[in-house]
């Protein structure tokens, strides 16, 4: 991870750092860098892919049950502000031209 790469990453991410915290930044992604790259060391053969770590375990959550819904205005009632039958929320995401 050289320092183009991380300028290249941080404005990705959209994280604005000093040059200080840059320099530590850098280094710890070096060492989760390194320590991916011992991972890849493990001897996997024989060892089937799989997309969860546990599939043989049973889910201890209730099953999904349809129910009543609740009338709008109740629901409503419990928003902090409202706006044509919908719940308003704050902008979560910023856009900024590059």
């Amino acid at each position: 991870m050289d320092e183009e790469e991380l300028t290249k990453l941080t404005k990705l991410c959209r994280i604005e750092c000093t040059e200080e915290e840059k320099k530590i930044l850098q280094q710890r992604l070096a060492k989760i860098l390194k320590y991916i790259e011992l991972l890849g060391e493990v001897d996997t053969e024989g060892v089937e892919p799989c997309c969860r770590v546990s599939e043989n375990l049973k889910s201890v959550l209730r099953e999904d049950e349809v129910g009543e819904t609740l009338p709008r205005e109740l629901f409503l009632a419990n928003a902090p502000a409202h706006v044509g039958g919908m719940i308003r929320v704050p902008p979560v995401i910023k856009f900024v031209n590059p």
